[in-house]
C-alpha cells in the first residue's frame, strides 16, 4: 500500500512517515499544497493523509481540485481546527475523514485502515439528478442552470433524497436523518416540507409512493 502524507510540520511529517513505514506502508511526504496536489494526481497512491493549513494553498483546496478532476483518492484530513464547522467544511469539500490534532496514532491507523478497506469509489462533490445540481460545500442548488433558493431544512431534505435517486425513502427515515433526533417532530412535518420542495423543484420530480414514502425521479 502506497501512502502520500502532505504535512508542513517537519517533525510530525517525519514521525508519520516512520510510524507508517513500520506498519508496512510505502510512504512519500510533501509539504505544500501545490506539491501535494501534483503528487496525488500522478503518484498511484492508495490513500492520502492531508494537513489543512499548508503553504501555497490549503488542504481544502487540494481536495476540491482533485474531486473536480474526478480523482477519488481516499483522503484523511488532519487539522488543529476542531470546530464542527471546520470538520464539516473538510468533509463537504470531498475528504473522506477528518482527524483533529493532537490525535492518537492508534486512531489514525484505524481510520486509515477503514479508508483503505472502502477503496476509492466515485464520490462526486456536486450531486446531480437530471437537471438538478446540489453543491453541499457552497449550499447551492440549481435547476437547469438557474439558482433555486431553499431554506436549510429544504436543502437538507433535497440533499438526502438526491443521494438516493430513484429509491423509495420512508417518512421515518427522513425524520431520522433530516430532522433533529433529540426533538420530537410530527410525521406530517415531512409532508409539509415535501410540499414546499415540490413547489421549488417541480412537482413531477418528487413522487409519492403510497404507504411507502417518497422517491426523487431520475
Amino acid at each position: 500500500m502506497r501512502l502520500l502524507v502532505v504535512e508542513d510540520e517537519a517533525r510530525l511529517a517525519a514521525s508519520l512517515q516512520r510510524g507508517l513505514q513500520a506498519e508496512g506502508f510505502a510512504v512519500d511526504v510533501t509539504s505544500t499544497g501545490p506539491a501535494g496536489l501534483d503528487a496525488a494526481r500522478g503518484g498511484g497512491y492508495d490513500a492520502m493523509i492531508l494537513d489543512v493549513m499548508l503553504p501555497g494553498f490549503s488542504g481544502y483546496e487540494v481536495v476540491r481540485r482533485l474531486r473536480a478532476e474526478e480523482h477519488w483518492l481516499p483522503v484523511l484530513m488532519l487539522s488543529a481546527k476542531d470546530g464542527e464547522y471546520d470538520q464539516a467544511d473538510g468533509l463537504d469539500c470531498g475528504a473522506d475523514d477528518y482527524l483533529t490534532k493532537p490525535f492518537s496514532y492508534v486512531v489514525l491507523l484505524a481510520r486509515l485502515r477503514a479508508l483503505l478497506r472502502r477503496g476509492a469509489p466515485e464520490r462526486p462533490t456536486v450531486l446531480a439528478v437530471g437537471d438538478l445540481r446540489l453543491d453541499p460545500a457552497r449550499r447551492r442548488v440549481t435547476r437547469s442552470g438557474a439558482e433555486v433558493a431553499l431554506t436549510a431544512r429544504e436543502f437538507a431534505l433535497l440533499d438526502y433524497l438526491m443521494r438516493r435517486p430513484g429509491e423509495v425513502v420512508s417518512k421515518t427515515e427522513l425524520l431520522d436523518h433530516v430532522w433533529d433526533a433529540s426533538v420530537e417532530t410530527a410525521p406530517n412535518a415531512v409532508e409539509v416540507y415535501v410540499g414546499y420542495l415540490r413547489r421549488k423543484i417541480g412537482r413531477e420530480r418528487l413522487e409519492t409512493v403510497r404507504g411507502a414514502g417518497y422517491r426523487l425521479a431520475t
